[in-house]
Protein backbone atom coordinates (compact mmCIF):
# COMPACT_ATOMS: atom_id res chain seq x y z
CA UNK A 1 0.00 0.00 0.00
CA UNK A 2 1.58 3.26 -1.15
CA UNK A 3 0.84 6.86 -0.27
CA UNK A 4 0.23 6.49 3.46
CA UNK A 5 2.16 8.52 6.02
CA UNK A 6 2.05 6.62 9.30
CA UNK A 7 3.47 9.54 11.29
CA UNK A 8 0.03 11.15 11.21
CA UNK A 9 -3.27 10.03 12.69
CA UNK A 10 -5.35 7.95 10.28
CA UNK A 11 -9.03 8.63 9.76
CA UNK A 12 -11.70 5.94 10.19
CA UNK A 13 -11.98 5.21 6.48
CA UNK A 14 -8.22 4.71 6.15
CA UNK A 15 -8.26 2.31 9.10
CA UNK A 16 -11.16 0.35 7.55
CA UNK A 17 -9.32 0.25 4.23
CA UNK A 18 -6.26 -1.26 5.89
CA UNK A 19 -8.38 -3.82 7.75
CA UNK A 20 -10.10 -4.83 4.49
CA UNK A 21 -6.74 -5.11 2.70
CA UNK A 22 -5.25 -7.27 5.45
CA UNK A 23 -8.32 -9.51 5.39
CA UNK A 24 -8.25 -9.83 1.61
CA UNK A 25 -4.50 -10.38 1.16
CA UNK A 26 -3.31 -11.74 4.52
CA UNK A 27 -0.16 -9.59 4.33
CA UNK A 28 0.34 -5.96 3.33
CA UNK A 29 3.44 -3.78 3.08
CA UNK A 30 3.45 -0.01 3.61
CA UNK A 31 6.86 1.13 2.31
CA UNK A 32 9.02 4.21 2.86
CA UNK A 33 8.05 5.11 6.42
CA UNK A 34 10.18 7.08 8.89
CA UNK A 35 8.76 6.18 12.27
CA UNK A 36 9.62 6.93 15.85
CA UNK A 37 8.46 4.36 18.42
CA UNK A 38 5.45 6.51 19.32
CA UNK A 39 4.34 6.49 15.66
CA UNK A 40 4.56 2.69 15.42
CA UNK A 41 2.62 2.30 18.66
CA UNK A 42 -0.06 4.80 17.65
CA UNK A 43 -0.54 3.23 14.20
CA UNK A 44 -0.77 -0.27 15.66
CA UNK A 45 -3.22 0.85 18.31
CA UNK A 46 -5.80 1.68 15.63
CA UNK A 47 -6.48 -2.03 15.20
CA UNK A 48 -6.81 -3.38 18.73
CA UNK A 49 -5.26 -3.67 22.15
CA UNK A 50 -1.47 -4.01 22.02
CA UNK A 51 0.05 -7.01 23.75
CA UNK A 52 3.02 -6.77 26.11
CA UNK A 53 5.05 -9.92 25.55
CA UNK A 54 5.11 -12.34 28.46
CA UNK A 55 8.90 -12.72 28.23
CA UNK A 56 9.23 -9.03 29.26
CA UNK A 57 12.54 -8.64 27.45
CA UNK A 58 13.90 -6.31 24.77
CA UNK A 59 11.10 -3.79 25.11
CA UNK A 60 11.36 -0.29 23.69
CA UNK A 61 12.12 2.16 26.48
CA UNK A 62 8.90 3.92 27.45
CA UNK A 63 6.87 1.74 25.07
CA UNK A 64 6.71 -1.84 26.44
CA UNK A 65 4.20 -2.76 23.71
CA UNK A 66 7.08 -2.55 21.19
CA UNK A 67 9.48 -5.49 21.13
CA UNK A 68 12.93 -5.18 19.55
CA UNK A 69 14.02 -7.99 17.23
CA UNK A 70 17.71 -7.83 16.38
CA UNK A 71 21.01 -9.71 16.23
CA UNK A 72 22.95 -6.53 16.98
CA UNK A 73 25.09 -5.93 20.06
CA UNK A 74 25.90 -2.76 21.97
CA UNK A 75 28.74 -2.89 24.48
CA UNK A 76 28.79 -6.64 23.95
CA UNK A 77 25.15 -7.08 24.92
CA UNK A 78 22.19 -7.91 22.63
CA UNK A 79 19.81 -5.06 21.94
CA UNK A 80 16.97 -7.33 20.82
CA UNK A 81 15.69 -10.87 20.58
CA UNK A 82 17.92 -12.45 17.94
CA UNK A 83 15.97 -15.64 17.16
CA UNK A 84 12.38 -14.42 17.14
CA UNK A 85 9.94 -16.44 15.06
CA UNK A 86 12.39 -18.77 13.33
CA UNK A 87 9.95 -21.56 12.55
CA UNK A 88 6.33 -21.79 11.38
CA UNK A 89 3.86 -20.45 13.91
CA UNK A 90 0.95 -18.09 14.60
CA UNK A 91 1.64 -15.41 17.18
CA UNK A 92 -0.59 -15.41 20.25
CA UNK A 93 -2.37 -18.68 19.48
CA UNK A 94 -1.07 -19.61 22.94
CA UNK A 95 -3.19 -16.84 24.49
CA UNK A 96 -6.81 -17.04 25.59
CA UNK A 97 -7.40 -13.84 23.61
CA UNK A 98 -5.83 -14.39 20.21
CA UNK A 99 -4.08 -11.86 17.99
CA UNK A 100 -5.48 -10.18 14.90
CA UNK A 101 -2.30 -8.75 13.42
CA UNK A 102 1.44 -8.30 13.71
CA UNK A 103 2.93 -4.97 12.67
CA UNK A 104 6.69 -4.85 12.08
CA UNK A 105 8.87 -1.89 11.14
CA UNK A 106 12.14 -2.70 9.35
CA UNK A 107 14.92 -0.33 10.40
CA UNK A 108 18.05 -2.24 9.37
CA UNK A 109 17.88 -5.07 6.82
CA UNK A 110 20.96 -7.16 5.97
CA UNK A 111 22.04 -7.40 2.34
CA UNK A 112 24.31 -9.87 0.59
CA UNK A 113 25.28 -9.24 -3.03
CA UNK A 114 22.52 -6.64 -3.15
CA UNK A 115 19.81 -9.09 -2.07
CA UNK A 116 17.94 -8.65 1.23
CA UNK A 117 18.29 -11.40 3.80
CA UNK A 118 16.01 -12.32 6.68
CA UNK A 119 12.78 -12.47 4.71
CA UNK A 120 9.48 -13.28 6.43
CA UNK A 121 7.61 -16.20 4.90
CA UNK A 122 3.86 -16.79 5.12
CA UNK A 123 1.43 -19.63 4.44
CA UNK A 124 -2.23 -19.08 3.55
CA UNK A 125 -4.60 -20.76 6.03
CA UNK A 126 -7.67 -20.17 3.84
CA UNK A 127 -6.11 -22.33 1.14
CA UNK A 128 -4.75 -24.80 3.68
CA UNK A 129 -8.25 -25.48 5.01
CA UNK A 130 -10.00 -25.45 1.64
CA UNK A 131 -7.62 -28.08 0.21
CA UNK A 132 -7.80 -30.49 3.15
CA UNK A 133 -8.93 -34.04 2.29
CA UNK A 134 -12.56 -34.62 3.22
CA UNK A 135 -11.70 -37.24 5.84
CA UNK A 136 -9.35 -34.86 7.65
CA UNK A 137 -11.99 -32.12 7.60
CA UNK A 138 -14.45 -34.54 9.19
CA UNK A 139 -11.97 -35.63 11.85
CA UNK A 140 -11.20 -32.06 12.98
CA UNK A 141 -14.72 -30.65 12.59
CA UNK A 142 -15.88 -29.19 15.89
CA UNK A 143 -12.57 -30.07 17.55
CA UNK A 144 -10.39 -27.85 19.68
CA UNK A 145 -6.62 -28.08 20.05
CA UNK A 146 -4.28 -27.08 22.87
CA UNK A 147 -1.63 -24.42 22.27
CA UNK A 148 1.34 -23.90 24.59
CA UNK A 149 3.76 -20.93 24.60
CA UNK A 150 6.47 -23.10 26.12
CA UNK A 151 6.58 -25.44 23.09
CA UNK A 152 8.02 -22.81 20.75
CA UNK A 153 10.17 -21.21 23.46
CA UNK A 154 11.85 -24.53 24.26
CA UNK A 155 12.35 -25.32 20.58
CA UNK A 156 14.22 -22.03 20.15
CA UNK A 157 16.30 -22.79 23.27
CA UNK A 158 17.43 -26.07 21.67
CA UNK A 159 18.73 -24.28 18.59
CA UNK A 160 22.51 -23.92 18.31
CA UNK A 161 23.82 -20.84 20.02
CA UNK A 162 20.55 -19.90 21.73
CA UNK A 163 20.90 -17.64 24.76
CA UNK A 164 17.22 -17.85 25.74
CA UNK A 165 16.74 -18.79 29.39
CA UNK A 166 13.96 -21.19 30.32
CA UNK A 167 10.66 -19.57 31.15
CA UNK A 168 10.21 -18.83 34.83
CA UNK A 169 7.34 -20.28 36.80
CA UNK A 170 5.78 -16.82 36.84
CA UNK A 171 5.99 -16.56 33.04
CA UNK A 172 4.46 -20.04 32.67
CA UNK A 173 1.70 -19.06 35.09
CA UNK A 174 0.88 -15.97 33.01
CA UNK A 175 0.60 -18.02 29.80
CA UNK A 176 -0.77 -21.47 30.62
CA UNK A 177 -1.81 -23.80 27.76
CA UNK A 178 -5.12 -22.83 26.15
CA UNK A 179 -7.56 -24.42 23.69
CA UNK A 180 -8.96 -22.95 20.48
CA UNK A 181 -11.18 -24.32 17.69
CA UNK A 182 -9.14 -25.91 14.93
CA UNK A 183 -11.35 -24.33 12.27
CA UNK A 184 -12.33 -20.67 12.60
CA UNK A 185 -14.60 -18.45 10.58
CA UNK A 186 -12.42 -15.55 9.53
CA UNK A 187 -13.87 -12.30 10.94
CA UNK A 188 -13.17 -10.33 7.75
CA UNK A 189 -13.48 -12.83 4.90
CA UNK A 190 -16.24 -14.98 6.39
CA UNK A 191 -14.40 -18.07 5.08
CA UNK A 192 -13.05 -20.99 7.11
CA UNK A 193 -9.39 -21.04 8.10
CA UNK A 194 -7.24 -23.74 9.67
CA UNK A 195 -6.19 -22.56 13.14
CA UNK A 196 -3.38 -24.87 14.21
CA UNK A 197 0.35 -24.34 13.80
CA UNK A 198 3.64 -26.20 14.31
CA UNK A 199 4.98 -23.63 16.75
CA UNK A 200 2.41 -23.78 19.50
CA UNK A 201 -0.19 -26.51 18.87
CA UNK A 202 0.57 -29.56 21.01
CA UNK A 203 -2.50 -31.83 20.89
CA UNK A 204 -6.10 -32.23 19.72
CA UNK A 205 -8.37 -32.15 22.74
CA UNK A 206 -10.25 -35.31 23.65
CA UNK A 207 -8.42 -37.43 21.08
CA UNK A 208 -6.17 -40.39 21.75
CA UNK A 209 -2.53 -39.25 21.69
CA UNK A 210 -1.47 -41.38 18.74
CA UNK A 211 -4.34 -40.20 16.54
CA UNK A 212 -3.80 -36.59 17.63
CA UNK A 213 -0.10 -36.77 16.75
CA UNK A 214 -0.89 -38.36 13.38
CA UNK A 215 -3.38 -35.66 12.39
CA UNK A 216 -1.21 -32.78 13.60
CA UNK A 217 1.78 -34.18 11.70
CA UNK A 218 -0.35 -34.25 8.55
CA UNK A 219 -1.73 -30.74 9.12
CA UNK A 220 1.69 -29.22 9.76
CA UNK A 221 3.07 -30.71 6.55
CA UNK A 222 -0.05 -29.79 4.56
CA UNK A 223 -0.30 -26.15 5.67
CA UNK A 224 3.33 -25.40 4.77
CA UNK A 225 3.17 -26.72 1.21
CA UNK A 226 5.12 -24.49 -1.21
CA UNK A 227 2.03 -23.52 -3.21
CA UNK A 228 0.56 -21.86 -0.09
CA UNK A 229 3.69 -19.80 0.60
CA UNK A 230 4.63 -16.16 0.03
CA UNK A 231 7.92 -14.51 1.03
CA UNK A 232 8.33 -10.85 1.81
CA UNK A 233 11.77 -9.50 0.93
CA UNK A 234 12.33 -6.64 3.32
CA UNK A 235 13.49 -3.15 2.45
CA UNK A 236 14.51 -0.65 5.09
CA UNK A 237 11.58 1.47 6.30
CA UNK A 238 8.97 -1.14 5.33
CA UNK A 239 6.01 -1.53 7.65
CA UNK A 240 4.69 -5.06 7.27
CA UNK A 241 1.27 -6.01 8.65
CA UNK A 242 -0.19 -9.49 8.58
CA UNK A 243 -3.27 -11.36 9.69
CA UNK A 244 -2.75 -14.05 12.33
CA UNK A 245 -6.07 -15.74 11.54
CA UNK A 246 -5.30 -16.19 7.85
CA UNK A 247 -1.57 -16.92 7.93
CA UNK A 248 1.21 -18.69 9.73
CA UNK A 249 4.68 -17.20 9.38
CA UNK A 250 8.38 -17.95 9.67
CA UNK A 251 11.36 -15.59 10.04
CA UNK A 252 14.06 -16.94 7.71
CA UNK A 253 17.44 -16.85 9.48
CA UNK A 254 19.74 -16.84 6.44
CA UNK A 255 22.07 -14.09 7.70
CA UNK A 256 25.12 -14.17 9.95
CA UNK A 257 25.93 -12.36 13.21
CA UNK A 258 27.75 -9.58 11.35
CA UNK A 259 24.85 -9.06 8.92
CA UNK A 260 22.80 -6.76 11.08
CA UNK A 261 19.01 -6.84 11.28
CA UNK A 262 16.86 -4.51 13.38
CA UNK A 263 13.07 -4.67 13.41
CA UNK A 264 10.53 -3.34 15.89
CA UNK A 265 7.25 -5.16 16.45
CA UNK A 266 3.78 -4.63 17.85
CA UNK A 267 1.24 -7.41 18.29
CA UNK A 268 -2.40 -6.39 17.93
CA UNK A 269 -4.98 -8.44 19.79
CA UNK A 270 -8.27 -9.46 18.17
CA UNK A 271 -10.60 -7.53 20.47
CA UNK A 272 -11.69 -4.93 17.91
CA UNK A 273 -11.86 -7.15 14.84
CA UNK A 274 -13.88 -9.85 16.62
CA UNK A 275 -16.28 -7.17 17.87
CA UNK A 276 -16.54 -5.88 14.28
CA UNK A 277 -15.54 -2.47 15.59
CA UNK A 278 -14.42 -1.46 12.09
CA UNK A 279 -17.76 -2.16 10.42
CA UNK A 280 -16.08 -4.31 7.77
CA UNK A 281 -18.48 -6.85 6.31
CA UNK A 282 -17.30 -10.30 5.18
CA UNK A 283 -15.62 -10.15 1.80
CA UNK A 284 -17.37 -13.28 0.51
Amino acid sequence: MDGLDLTRALNAEEVRGIVRAVGEHGVICIPDQKLEPAHLKAFSGNFGELEINVASSFQEKGHPEIMILSNMLEDGKPIGLADAGQDWHTDMSYSSTVAFANILYGIKIPLRDGRPLGCTAFCDMHKAYETLPDDIRRRIAGRTATHDFNKFWEKMRREKGSTRPPLTEEQRRKKPPVSHPMVLTHPITGRSVLYANPGYTVSIDGMEAGESDEILEFLFAHQTRPEFQHRHLWAENDVLMWDNFATIHNAIADYGPQEHRLIKRCQVMADKVLANAFGVRPLT
